[in-house]
């Protein structure tokens, strides 16, 4: 039986490299849209510029998420 502490840092090596993978993806759209750019293919660009921004925004949001954990007084 794995003790908590150990599952937990495996957890957050698994969400650490989900991470990377998406920051990785971007880095790549970025690299695709300067190239469509200097091509003169500037939709191509644009569009590719926003996958990379979602990439970012995931690699922002992985991991557990706590929402409504805090209840204000009424």
């Amino acid at each position: 039986m794995k003790s908590t502490l150990v599952k937990s840092l495996s957890k957050n090596g698994a969400f650490r490299e989900k991470s990377e993978a998406y920051l990785r993806s971007a880095v790549n759209f970025f690299d695709s849209a300067i190239a469509q750019a200097e091509a003169g293919e500037l939709q191509s660009a644009a569009s590719l510029i926003l996958k990379a921004l979602d990439q970012e925004r995931r690699a922002g949001s992985v991991g557990p998420q706590v929402l409504q954990l805090i209840k204000p007084r009424t």
